[in-house]
């Protein structure tokens, strides 16, 4: 197989009838840096949980599967040709939507209720979409008049409509089974016939903000089951690192990694209601 491309998590490759082998690794990546170790199993864990949600999304959105790659991390795909949008929903205010909003009261130029917390629940679902940013830089927040004008009105309605009818799916799918789907990003492109297809991985706790829904308490950081977790290290007294400084973050202790691990693996087995096998 041809190597194409290796993200900060996936490794892309083409094979010779010209499907796509996505790869997942055990890479994984906050505020922009690829972090040391991995996280054993993670990569298995994403792709199986990808596949098990593009299947109870399929009379949402078409999607890019064409079947299972050779083992549990891989999964084979039809090409697409990617909006340069990171179609994002949110459904409660976290992370840089939560940093917007108390800047001044708007997440990507919708504007919110005053009053609201660290972890709100949403009057209802927004669209908040942002640019697609290379490696190494940081996806930036856009309204929704940037997005017409990147794409089209026509294409940008239904990125839109397509957005939050993925998210509405998995939050009520996720709500069954005792977690809140706070947030999600998907990747949208367009298939050979041009249809908007649903790619990348969707609905994976590197992709989403999972919490708990019995430990849900506005006004605080919510407990997780995403990267979260290492985000919160990384920012703590005992990690010792700046994140403006310029510098690398630290090496994660092992038991962040395993804390980490283990909370990959709840998400899987909890929404899935499967074990995890591997």
């Amino acid at each position: 197989m041809k190597h194409l491309h290796s993200g900060k998590v996936r490794d892309l490759y083409e094979t010779d009838d010209g499907l796509l082998l996505v790869v997942a690794s055990d890479r994984i990546s906050a505020f922009d840096h690829v972090l040391e170790p991995g996280i054993p199993d993670k990569g298995a864990i994403l792709t199986q949980l990808s596949l098990w949600w593009f299947e109870r999304l399929a009379d949402v959105v078409p999607h890019h599967i064409a079947g299972p790659g050779p083992d549990a991390r891989s999964m084979l795909c039809r090409p697409l040709r990617m909006v340069p949008v990171e179609c994002v929903a949110r459904g409660y205010l976290a992370g840089s939507g939560l940093a917007d909003y108390r800047r001044d009261g708007m997440v990507s130029g919708v504007r919110l209720p005053e009053g609201l917390d660290d972890g709100s629940r949403l009057p209802e679902p927004i669209f908040t979409p942002s640019t697609k940013a290379p490696v190494g830089s940081h996806d930036e927040p856009i309204p929704f008049e940037r997005v017409v004008a990147e794409v089209g009105e026509e294409t940008a309605e239904e990125l839109r409509r397509i957005t939050l009818a993925v998210y509405t799916r998995g939050a009520e799918i996720a709500r069954e089974r005792g977690i809140i789907l706070a947030d999600t990003k998907i990747e949208l492109g367009r298939d050979s016939d041009g249809v908007l297809t649903l790619g990348d991985e969707v609905l994976t706790p590197d992709s989403s903000r999972f919490w708990p829904a019995d430990e849900w308490r506005p006004g605080r950081p919510q407990p997780s089951f995403d990267k979260q977790f290492v985000r919160d290290w990384l920012t703590s007294p005992e990690s010792g690192w700046d994140k403006s400084s310029g510098t690398p973050p630290p090496r994660l202790p092992d038991k962040v990694v395993e804390q980490t691990r283990q909370r990959y693996l709840e998400a899987y087995e909890r929404i899935t209601g499967t074990s995890f096998s591997g």
